[in-house]
């Protein structure tokens, strides 16, 4: 059988679940989208962080994972952390999260048919009690998505280019310029 992919929308506004069955093709490597994922892979909670760059999964996350991937700058408000902390970066979930909470969504998700439909749970509960994304954030991304200049999207959103550079690195983990590349 060979490797299957597949997408379901969330009923987390903005944010997408996904399944991933079959060994990996190291010739197709995830590219960046500008978006934050939590996953279930090889057993465990983890957190991918927006790319810069390809990423070519190691041979562990080959065979099936399960993930829900936020909209662009909706994640940190719900991880508790910013965007660039997690750039590049694949974290184990209990990194940022308390170990005892962590070890209880592990086994919950692990003992599930469909490991994603826990992990839109937890993202909802997550949400439920999270201070609301960044108000600019989706503007800014719906911007620069569709080919606006850093200072004409500074200017709509009213920020000045340090501000926005600042707010842009807290909810897509890296600068205007790197998003709007990314985006296209």
């Amino acid at each position: 059988m060979g490797a299957r992919y597949e997408e379901r929308a969330s009923r987390l506004g903005g944010a997408v679940l996904w399944t991933w069955s079959g060994a990996r093709d190291p010739a197709r490597p995830v590219l960046p989208d500008g978006c934050i994922d939590l996953l279930w892979a090889g057993g465990r909670l983890m957190v991918a962080g927006p790319d810069t760059r390809a990423f070519t999964p190691p041979a562990e996350l080959s065979g099936g994972c399960a993930g829900i991937r936020f909209a662009p700058g909706t994640a940190p408000a719900l991880l508790g952390v910013p965007a660039h902390e997690l750039r590049d970066r694949r974290v184990p979930l209990d990194a940022l999260w308390p170990s005892p909470a962590v070890r209880d969504l592990t086994a919950r998700t692990g003992d599930a048919e469909d490991p994603s439909a826990v992990l839109e749970d937890i993202a909802l509960r997550r949400a439920a009690d999270a201070e609301p994304p960044d108000p600019l954030a989706a503007a800014v991304a719906e911007r620069l998505g569709q080919g606006s200049s850093v200072a004409a999207t500074a200017r709509s959103v009213g920020l000045g280019a340090r501000q926005l550079h600042r707010r842009s690195l807290a909810a897509f983990g890296y600068g205007p310029k790197t998003l709007a590349r990314v985006l296209r």
